[in-house]
Parts: C-alpha cells; structure tokens; sequence
C-alpha cells in the first residue's frame, strides 16, 4: 500500500469544523471506526485482502475505486450485513466480538453496534407499504423504545432537514429517486447515529437528481458529522473528504488527503483508475 499522507485518521481536512481540530489537538476527538486486517471471501473469491480504515469523529473518509473493488463490502462488514472472514472491527473503540471464523460471537452485541451506524444504501431501501414519515420512525420506536410522539417530531424536524416537510405522508413510489434517497437518509439520521455509511448514494440516481442528495451530504460533512462515504463522484469526494482510500481488488493501493490523492497519485492503478472516470 503507497500512502500520501503521514497518518491514517484523527487528522485535520474535513474534520476541522470540529472545536478540538481547529485547536489543532486531534488527540481530543475519540477514535469513531477502527478496521484493521479486514478479510472476506465469498468461496473461492476473495473480494477483501487485509484492509485498514480509520476514522475518528468528524473525519469524512472518501471510498474510492472501480467495480468489484471490495468497497460496498467495505461498507457491509462493517455493520454485519456481510460476516467478515476475519480482522478486527471497533465502533466507538468498542470491539465486535467475531469467533475464528469472522463470525459474530454476540448477536446482541451486534443489534446494539448497529443502533450506533446510519446506512444509507444505492437502492434506498424504503419500506414501500409505510410512509415517508412511518419509515422514518419505524426503528426508532420498534427497535429503540423512543416514545411515538418524541419520534414523530424527529422525523418531521429530519425531514424538513433534508427538504422533505411536505412529504411526510407520501408514499415513496409516489417520491422522485432523488426524495427516496434525502428520506433514507432522515431514517438513518432517526437513530441518531455515531457514524454515517453511504453506499454509492447516487449510482442508482437520474443525473439531474444527484445534486439534490449531494448537498444533503454536504451539509452533514459541514457540521462535523462522521462519515464513510463509497462514491463515484470525485469531484464531491475531492471537495467533503478529508482523507480517501483507494481500493483495487480488495487491497488498499493508496490512502492520503484528497489533494494529494487526486493531484499527486503515487501508483500506477490510481493513476488509470482516475483518468477513467476523468
């Protein structure tokens, strides 16, 4: 792996909104997602090979890299949708207790580590017979405990957030992709999150939609929110990450700040892979 940058997490770019870095102590801001060593195989096929990710809270890491990379499994390990096949994962310096195989040890461990991790996925994934509104308060109140009343509020106070107020009780094939996707982010935005893990956000998007989700995702990077983002979109990870990683065929080829990363790439893969998608 070539890096770009002296450190990996707990650095300034886009988390110096947050009080601690501007002070210029990053030491202050707890470690938010740590993997290390991160395996998984699919059979024969082994799509992730030993990857390290570091986030601490209020970084904004950029996933980058082509088809078949290994980032939306990235994405999936971490929260368990996928077993990894081994490595370590901590959320919130908490580690997931995984048996020899990758398995998880603890179920309960598990339900209660995704309570603190916000996934917005490439298909948006809206319950379609529940309303924009029931589906932003569905886990909250079911899962959570949080009575319906506070959670409603939320929901309304989340919705108007991401410029949906006066679709609270739309259904969503009656929503533009655009709306489905600023709505899955109000769910995941529900459980009050310690991280944010977006998957492709846009890839499923008309083009003259993505904008719309962008500037949601903007406006969460701009008030310190913690994310991993897998994109596509260079210029916007060029523009909100503080850190990228590049991922070919599993492997981590080249990690830095996004200048360096996509003004002064070091490998010959990360070079090809961003006059590709130039």
């Amino acid at each position: 792996m070539q890096s770009s940058s002296t450190g990996f997490g707990c650095i300034k770019g886009a988390a110096d909104r947050m009080p601690e870095a501007a002070s210029g102590d990053d030491t202050a801001r707890p470690e938010a997602i740590l993997v290390e060593g991160l395996h998984k195989s699919f059979g024969a096929l082994k799509v992730l090979r030993g990857v390290d990710l570091r986030a601490c809270e209020g970084d904004v890491v950029a996933v980058i890299g082509g088809s078949g990379s290994g980032k939306s499994t990235l994405l999936r390990c971490i929260n368990f949708l996928e077993q990894p096949s081994g490595g370590r994962i901590l959320v919130g310096g908490e580690e997931i207790a995984m048996r020899a195989d990758g398995s998880p040890a603890n179920r309960r461990q598990i339900e209660r580590i995704r309570t603190r991790l916000g996934m917005v996925f490439q298909a948006f994934n809206l319950w379609s017979h529940m309303t924009l509104l029931q589906n932003v308060i569905e886990v909250p109140v079911h899962v959570l405990g949080v009575p319906k009343r506070e959670a409603i509020a939320r929901a309304r106070d989340l919705l108007d957030r991401v410029g949906l107020a006066d679709k609270a009780d739309v259904y969503p094939a009656f929503l533009s992709g655009g709306q489905q996707q600023r709505g899955a982010i109000a769910r995941a935005l529900a459980v009050e999150p310690q991280v944010m893990l977006f998957d492709e956000p846009t890839s499923a998007l008309d083009p003259e939609l993505v904008g719309e989700v962008l500037a949601v995702i903007r406006d969460l990077a701009a008030e310190g929110r913690t994310m991993i983002l897998v994109t596509h979109e260079m210029k916007f990870a060029r523009e909100v990450a503080g850190q990228v990683i590049y991922l070919n065929n599993g492997e981590v080829i080249e990690e830095g700040a996004p200048e360096a990363i996509f003004g002064a790439p070091q490998s010959d893969r990360l070079k090809q892979f961003l006059r590709s998608v130039a």
